[in-house]
């Protein structure tokens, strides 16, 4: 349907519409001190504004995904950043004496970006094969993961040169750029409602300049639109639930990582000024920048190598030619095995280095150690989740959006607990122990890891029989 050049520019502009989930959120924080001299409120206060938007970051997503999957992901994108935009410029705008609509505009904020992530991980099941999926997956976490790295120093830099506001009306010149490029250019990915004829359709999920698609054939048998799935019916699927519980993890120790960063790099290196310390922030997003380019292209050339054993396996064994391309799509692939073999190697790595890291600041060592451990701790973490987030879309084919929510929700819920609670955790056991406790923790996704490589075949199987038209 789309050509590989088509595929790659589709997946760099719902990356660009991604990355405002993560970097709406991070931008804010250099300006919280500002905020709390202008609207003359406790700084316990204006983080309550930080509160809200991470609860609705985690909710919003379950609506606005799910509508995705069945309304189209065009349209849905784009009143998504049609509410970040809005929402942007009332915070630009709002009075210092209404502290209760910063608080509104900061929920309709995070209502209108945090459910990018979600729409493009179902564009990318929409787009991909499976053999090139983890490639870009990993490119389009890119834009999430590295945002909150980047998001710091562009926002310090913004509230130092023009004030607080400012923020506000960056973040609304582009999301509306995106809005823009994706009202332009994007077509709709969704098959089941793409080749729509009636005007309205056409209105809604043709591009103004379609240029993009042109050349692919429409399907004879399109497929049906779909009823309404709840996406917390997959909570009650075992084998989701374990990589929900994986991902949550390393997200949560990612954060635990990077939220307290500012603080102890401050008084483990007081010759560190506010900028420095800003870039400070960059060694991790540097680790993830290499490892969601990296990484991912590695996972879809093991996929590659599993699927040719797999298909040789059944040359031999039917002593027929096989399709390699299609063996995939067999209930006995090997998925979990293809997806997830080199997890556990790399969750041992992560919590390693997390321990090390913690030591490195307790101790005051070189500058250079604790930087080195984190490019390598963000290199591991998005090599992490990008094998598992891969698999849930590959899991329940459909529902990419729908799953990736779920996720969101799971991963933003874990994060805001080990970030409300880090700080009170190195008052009460030191900087070093905190982060041997994160080291145990992150180890506590091996387990689930195991159970998923174990019994995941036979959770995929039994569904793939009880639902035959998944297939």
């Amino acid at each position: 349907m789309f050509t590989k050049t088509e595929k790659w520019l589709i997946l760099a502009i719902v990356a660009f519409a991604g990355i405002f989930s993560p970097f709406t959120s991070s931008i804010y924080f250099p300006a919280i001190p500002a905020l709390t001299i202008a609207f003359n409120k406790s700084t316990e206060l204006i983080n309550l504004t930080v509160t809200m938007y991470i609860i609705l970051q985690g909710i919003s997503p379950m609506v606005w995904g799910t509508l995705s999957d069945n309304i189209g992901r065009r349209p849905i994108t784009a009143a998504c950043l049609i509410v970040l935009s809005l929402s942007c410029v009332g915070l630009a705008l709002v009075p210092t004496s209404a502290y209760w609509l910063l608080m509104v505009l900061r929920c309709l904020q995070a209502a209108g970006s945090a459910s990018t992530i979600a729409i493009g991980a179902g564009v990318i099941s929409d787009i991909s094969t499976p053999a090139e999926r983890a490639g870009f997956f990993g490119f389009f976490l890119l834009g999430p993961m590295v945002g909150p790295s980047l998001a710091p120093v562009v926002g310090g830099a913004l509230t130092q040169g023009l004030g607080w506001r400012s923020i506000f009306w960056f973040l609304c010149i582009a999301s509306s750029a995106c809005l823009v490029i994706i009202i332009i250019i994007m077509p709709e990915t969704l098959l089941a409602v793409r080749f729509k004829t009636d005007k309205l359709s056409k209105l809604v999920y043709t591009p103004f300049v379609p240029v993009v698609g042109r050349k692919g054939a429409v399907p004879r048998d399109l497929p049906p639109k779909k009823k309404f799935q709840n996406p917390f019916g997959l909570f009650a699927k075992p084998d989701i639930v374990l990589l929900l519980i994986i991902n949550a993890i390393i997200c949560a120790v990612y954060y635990g990582v990077i939220a307290s960063l500012s603080t102890l790099f401050e008084q483990t290196y007081p010759f560190l000024d506010t900028t420095k310390i800003g870039l400070c922030f960059l060694a991790v997003g540097g680790g993830m920048g290499v490892g969601s380019t990296t990484n991912g292209k590695l996972l879809d050339k093991w996929y590659v190598l599993e699927r040719k054993r797999f298909a040789e396996r059944l040359s031999r064994d039917s002593e027929k030619d096989v399709d390699v391309k299609t063996v995939d799509k067999l209930p006995d692939f090997p998925l979990e095995r293809a997806r997830l073999y080199f997890i556990p190697i790399l969750i041992i790595l992560l919590a390693g280095c997390t321990a090390g890291y913690g030591w490195a600041l307790e101790k005051g060592a070189n500058i250079a150690v604790p930087l080195v451990l984190q490019f390598i701790i963000g290199y591991m973490c998005i090599a992490i989740m990008n094998g598992s987030s891969t698999i849930m879309i590959d899991l329940v084919p459909g529902q990419g959006s729908a799953v990736t929510a779920c996720n969101n929700l799971v991963r933003c819920g874990l994060s805001a607990v080990f970030v409300s609670v880090i700080e009170l955790m190195f008052n009460s056991m030191g900087v070093g122990w905190t982060y041997v406790l994160l080291t145990g923790i992150t180890l506590l996704s091996l387990p689930a890891i195991f159970l998923e490589l174990r019994f995941g075949p036979e959770i995929r199987k039994k569904r793939l029989h009880a639902v035959p038209e998944q297939k």
